[in-house]
C-alpha cells in the first residue's frame, strides 16, 4: 500500500492500471500460464476493478460486456465472440495465413532442404567456414519458401549441427550460425509475421512483402561477410575438413538441381505478387500447392505426412487465433483505461524530434522482445504505436506509389527488431528449438554465447534500414508503380 500511495503521487490512477496491467501480464507468463489465457485473465481482472473501483455510476464493466460505450444489455454479452470471430475470419488477409504455414511444413517434409545440404557441402567443402556458409544459404532459401521459424531452426540443426561438431567447429559459432539463418523466415517474405502485421497496421501485404526483401537479404549478407572473416581470424573456430572432393561439373549440377526446385516455388509465391498475377492471398494457395507438389515429385508425400502436417497447421493457426482474440479483449480493456492515449504521452514526452521518437519505439521493442513473444508484442504494443507513428508526419518517400510509406517503413523497422527477440534469452524461440535437437554436450550457455554476434549484426542491419528507408519503400513502388 505504501507503494502504491507514492507512486500514486506521480501517476495518476488510470496510469497506475496500465502499469498494473502489463506487469501482471508478465509476471502471468512467467508463472507458465499460456499466453491466451494471460491475456484473458488479466483483462478480466482490470475490467471487474474499473467496475468496482474507477466507474462510481458501475457502468464500464456493462460497456465492456456490450463491447459499446453506450449498450446496458447483458444479454449483448453473446455477441462478443462473433464480433471478434467474425472481424478474424471476414479478414482476406489473414486467409494467407494457414496456407503460409502449411507451405512451409510441407516443404520441411518434401526433402529438398536435406538435398540441398548435402550438395552445396560438396560445392563448399574446400572452404574455410564452408559448412557455416552451406547453411546461412540455405536458411536463406528456406527463409523465402517457408516462414516458419520452428521448422527452420529445427531442421538447419538436426542436418548440420551434428556434422559442423564432427568438422571440430566450435560449439558456440555452429550453433549462433543456426539460430540465426533460421530466424530468417520471420522477415524474408513471405513470413507469418508480415501477415499478422498487415492485419494490425491496415496496410499493403504485398507493400510488406516487397518491403521485406531488401532488408532481410541485407540481414542474411551480412551473416555471411561475417562468417567469411571470422573464418580468416580464427582459422581453429572453423578447420577445413580432412577430406573433400574437387569441385567439378557434376558437383555443380547437383547444386543446380538441388536449387531450382525452392527457387522456382520462391518465383510462384513471390514473383506472382510482384508481376500483378496474384494477391498475396492468392500467392499463398499457390505456395502450398507446390510445396506438396515438391513433396510428391520426390515421393515423401503419403497419407501419414499429409495427415501430420494438417494437423500442425491446424494447430499452429489454433494457437494464433486464439491469442488474437485475447489479445484484442486485452487491448480493448487497455485503451477503456485510456492505455493508448497514456503510452503516446509517454512516448512523445520522452523525445520531440521524430526520428528520435521512432528509435525510442525500437528500443522499447527490442527491451520487451527479450520477456515477450512477437506475436504479443504485434498484436498489442503495433496497434498503441500506430498513432503515434501517424502523427509524426515522417517524411518517407514512397515514390508516389507507395501508401503510407512511413507506415510500411516503421513496420518493417519492427520486424527486424522482432527478429532479434527470437535470439534473445529468457524467450528466444530460436535458441530453444534448437536446444531441442542439439546433442548433450552442447549446453544453453554454448548457444548463448553464439548468438551475441549475429544480434550484433542484426542491430546494425536495423541502423541501415533506418538511415535508407529507400531499402523498404523502392522495390514495392517500382512492382506496383508499372
Amino acid at each position: 500500500m505504501q507503494i502504491l500511495a507514492f507512486l500514486g503521487q506521480y501517476l495518476t490512477l488510470n496510469e497506475l492500471a496500465v502499469a498494473a496491467m502489463f506487469l501482471t501480464f508478465i509476471v502471468m507468463l512467467f508463472r507458465g500460464v499460456p499466453v491466451a489465457f494471460a491475456l484473458v485473465g488479466v483483462a478480466l481482472i482490470f475490467s471487474l476493478v474499473a467496475e468496482l473501483l474507477l466507474d462510481p455510476n458501475r457502468q464500464a464493466f456493462r460497456d465492456i460486456i456490450a463491447f459499446d460505450r453506450t449498450g446496458i444489455d447483458y444479454r449483448r454479452l453473446g455477441t462478443l465472440g462473433g464480433r471478434l470471430f467474425g472481424s478474424i475470419i471476414k479478414n482476406p488477409v489473414l486467409v494467407a495465413l494457414p496456407m503460409f504455414i502449411f507451405m512451409g511444413l510441407m516443404l520441411d517434409q518434401s526433402g529438398v532442404a536435406q538435398r540441398m545440404m548435402h550438395s552445396m557441402q560438396r560445392l563448399f567443402g574446400a572452404l574455410r567456414g564452408g559448412l557455416a556458409l552451406t547453411v546461412l544459404l540455405i536458411g536463406i532459401i528456406l527463409a523465402a519458401s517457408t516462414g516458419v521459424i520452428g521448422a527452420s531452426v529445427t531442421l538447419l540443426g538436426v542436418m548440420a549441427l551434428p556434422q559442423m561438431l564432427q568438422q571440430n567447429y566450435q560449439t558456440s559459432i555452429a550453433t549462433g550460425t543456426i539460430a540465426s539463418a533460421g530466424t530468417l523466415g520471420i522477415l524474408i517474405p513471405p513470413s507469418i509475421m508480415l501477415v499478422i502485421m498487415s492485419d494490425q497496421l491496415a496496410i499493403s501485404l504485398g507493400d510488406l512483402f516487397m518491403g521485406a526483401l531488401f532488408p532481410g537479404l541485407l540481414l542474411g549478407a551480412l551473416y555471411i561477410v561475417f562468417i567469411v572473416v571470422y573464418g580468416l581470424l580464427n582459422p581453429h573456430a572453423m578447420p577445413l575438413p580432412e577430406k573433400h572432393e574437387h569441385v567439378g561439373w557434376p558437383v555443380v549440377r547437383e547444386v543446380l538441381l538441388s536449387v531450382v526446385p525452392p527457387m522456382f516455388l520462391i518465383l510462384l509465391v513471390l514473383g506472382s505478387i510482384f508481376i500483378g498475377l496474384a494477391t498475396p492471398t492468392e500467392a499463398s494457395g499457390l505456395g502450398a500447392l507446390g510445396a506438396t507438389v515438391l513433396a510428391l515429385l520426390n515421393r515423401r508425400l503419403d497419407y501419414t505426412v499429409l495427415k501430420e502436417v494438417s494437423r500442425s497447421t491446424l494447430n499452429t493457426c489454433g494457437y494464433i487465433v486464439g491469442i488474437f482474440l485475447a489479445a484484442n479483449f486485452f487491448a480493448f480493456i487497455l485503451r477503456r483505461y485510456g492505455g493508448d492515449e497514456i503510452v503516446e504521452a509517454m512516448v512523445t514526452a520522452a523525445f520531440t524530434e521524430p526520428y528520435m521518437i521512432v528509435m525510442f519505439i525500437l528500443f522499447i521493442i527490442f527491451l520487451l522482445g527479450f520477456l515477450l513473444d512477437w506475436i504479443e508484442i504485434t498484436l498489442i504494443v503495433m496497434p498503441l504505436m500506430l498513432p503515434i507513428i501517424l502523427n509524426l508526419g515522417l517524411e518517407i518517400d514512397g515514390y508516389g506509389v507507395v501508401r503510407n510509406p512511413s507506415v510500411v517503413w516503421f513496420a518493417i523497422l519492427v520486424a527486424v527488431t522482432l527478429q532479434t527477440s527470437f535470439l534473445t534469452p529468457p524467450v528466444g524461440f530460436a535458441l530453444f528449438y534448437l536446444k531441442g535437437v542439439c546433442p548433450p554436450q552442447v549446453s544453453l550457455a554454448h548457444i548463448y554465447r553464439g548468438i551475441v554476434p549475429f544480434v550484433i549484426l542484426q542491430l546494425i542491419g536495423l541502423a541501415i534500414v533506418f538511415r535508407i528507408p529507400s531499402l523498404v519503400t523502392w522495390l514495392p513502388s517500382v512492382a506496383y508503380g508499372n
